[in-house]
């Protein structure tokens, strides 16, 4: 059936009123065959993962790049820029596996922080309780709710915008795998996921998880860090689900759907690398 999208939020849109949050036309149910798809994929990926972290002298995903790719990449990263790359993970035979009636949203991205070594690196990025300064506007709230040595429960409202608006309340479980001395890696697990409706008015509610707007179901992330070149090498790869784009409402969903997955991270990994300059300018002075 095709959806018409009513004249008035046409000309809101197009006149640039900002648009409600997540309007009720756009409900869509979590299916269980959507989460298995998805399992199955986060299955094949952290087997990769685990095969490249048993390669010898290679940590990062950018250095298993093809040698013109690798020398590419560490030279961007080592010049400022974030280097960003959109992955598929495929089966055994070679077919890229996805999932029905959503979308899977994989990308990794790497940035280089000069001079800096590793601890003060991990310090920020364990310092849950003012990721709302480190990555605001998107982390609207961040608390750490439970540390046990090197796992972590923390909670963050999330705030994401692109043609609308969708404000979701997450909790997450976070893994640090110290290696040695220069080397690290994480996992992080969003083990609830609840979008919240007319954010920060009297009468805010959640809506019921999994039957919302879709526009983020899952997100796992997996971060590495590496001390070398006079300075750490961060790297984040994120894995995320969202519905799949409807009929009639591309125009509206598309944008924020396809782009935000690639932009959040993007900012994640610049925030990261400011705020760790930010921290030794002022420990300098």
């Amino acid at each position: 059936m095709k959806i018409q999208i009513p004249a008035c939020l046409f000309v809101l849109f197009i006149s640039g009123v900002p648009l409600p949050q997540s309007p009720q036309i756009m409900a869509v149910d979590l299916k269980p065959t959507t989460v298995e798809g998805f399992d199955r994929y986060v299955r094949a990926t952290e087997q990769r993962m685990e095969t490249e972290f048993a390669r010898p002298g290679v940590f990062l995903h950018i250095e298993g790049l093809s040698g013109g790719q690798r020398s590419e990449a560490m030279a961007a990263v080592r010049k400022g820029e974030i280097y960003m790359e959109q992955l598929h993970t495929a089966d055994a035979s070679g077919a890229v596996l996805g999932t029905p009636n959503g979308i899977i949203h994989h990308w990794v991205g790497a940035v280089f922080i000069p001079s800096a070594t590793l601890q003060p690196v991990l310090e920020l990025v364990q310092d849950y309780d003012h990721h709302q300064d480190i990555y605001k506007p998107e982390v609207v709230r961040s608390r750490l709710v439970k540390r046990e040595g090197n796992d972590y429960k923390i909670y963050y409202r999330l705030r994401k915008k692109k043609v609308i608006t969708v404000t979701l309340n997450t909790d997450h479980d976070v893994e640090y795998s110290p290696i040695d001395t220069t080397h690290c890696r994480s996992r992080s697990v969003a083990t609830r996921i609840a979008e919240v409706a007319d954010a920060d008015q009297p009468g805010e509610h959640e809506k019921p998880v999994g039957h919302d707007g879709g526009f983020m179901w899952r997100l796992n992330s997996y971060w590495r860090f590496e001390e070398k070149d006079q300075g750490v090498y961060v790297e984040v790869e994120s894995i995320s689900l969202t519905r799949d784009i409807p009929a009639g409402l591309g125009w509206l969903i598309k944008p924020f759907i396809t782009g935000i997955p690639r932009e959040s991270l993007q900012m994640t990994l610049g925030d990261t690398r400011s705020a760790v300059a930010a921290r030794l300018a002022q420990a300098a002075r």
